[in-house]
């Protein structure tokens, strides 16, 4: 298969309205998991958990898949933290891309997991499994998020231990951050588990949730409409049993023309 990831050949050949940009860094979690950060156009504007479609020229065609900008809206670079799929279309090809390599995106960001389709409430709920964690890396690094919630609770559940790693670097870089550290040590909480493995904390969100063993462990009283508000970005099934929990506690969900209680992001569903 023949794939441009070559700035000069992906320009010559890009389709019109779209952005090439270069591979700036490239970071491996797992045989599962990596990350990399590119260039960010100088027009570019998003909302900070907003998604966009990246993709690579393959065989003269482009193709293109949805991704989470895990980078806030102020970050001159462009990050996404994507999973590696063997005989995926895109992702077989993206996970051997390196520093210098370019990338095809599109001109328009959109997506729901946006502070603004949230009602104001106490405390936001940014709960995630995999690479779902990829918009709330973005928003937890937004002053925004901090200005509308008095805490920030980001869950992140995934198979094994060492998939938790991103989000453990993510939350220490932001608490040590000159820009957000100051806002993020007093209000962000990071909360994990893991199915497969054994750990302090074991189980699907959904169980933990049911349990009552997330807000025992958080030290906070359980879902209320009145003052909790969440987001939900993970695997289908994840999606659907999370969102009918935050319904039963009488949350309801909302949108970027309508905003309510929880949001979900439908995009990489299915």
């Amino acid at each position: 298969m023949n794939v441009l990831a070559k700035p000069s050949d992906l320009e010559a050949a890009a389709p019109a309205g779209v952005f090439v940009e270069e591979v700036k860094t490239v970071q491996h979690y797992t045989d599962r998991l990596f990350r990399f950060r590119m260039t960010r156009p100088a027009s570019f504007r998003f909302r900070s958990g907003e998604f966009v479609m990246i993709g690579l020229m393959i065989d003269g065609k482009p193709l293109y898949r949805a991704y989470s900008i895990a980078s806030p809206a102020w970050d001159e670079e462009l990050e996404f933290f994507s999973i590696k799929v063997p005989d995926g279309p895109l992702t077989s090809h993206l996970q051997t891309i390196q520093p210098g390599d370019a990338i095809l995106m599109k001109k328009k960001p959109t997506g729901t997991l946006v502070n603004d389709a949230l009602v104001p409430g106490k405390r936001v709920y940014m709960f995630s499994t995999g690479t779902g964690i990829a918009p709330f890396a973005s928003l937890i690094r937004d002053p925004d998020t901090y200005e509308k919630f008095d805490q920030v609770i980001l869950t992140h559940t995934c198979r094994e231990v060492a998939e938790l790693k991103y989000g453990e670097d993510l939350v220490e870089a932001t608490i040590n951050d000159p820009l957000i550290g100051e806002f993020a040590k007093d209000k962000l909480v990071h909360y994990t588990s893991v199915t497969r493995e054994d750990f302090p904390r074991k189980g699907r969100i959904t169980d933990l949730i049911k349990s009552g063993k997330l807000f025992e462990d958080l030290g906070v009283p359980p879902l209320d409409p009145a003052v909790d508000r969440g987001m939900i970005c993970g695997s289908m099934d994840m999606i659907k049993d999370t969102k009918a929990l935050l319904e039963e506690a009488g949350l309801t969900e909302g949108a970027n023309n309508k905003p309510a209680e929880f949001v979900v992001e439908r995009a990489f569903v299915g």
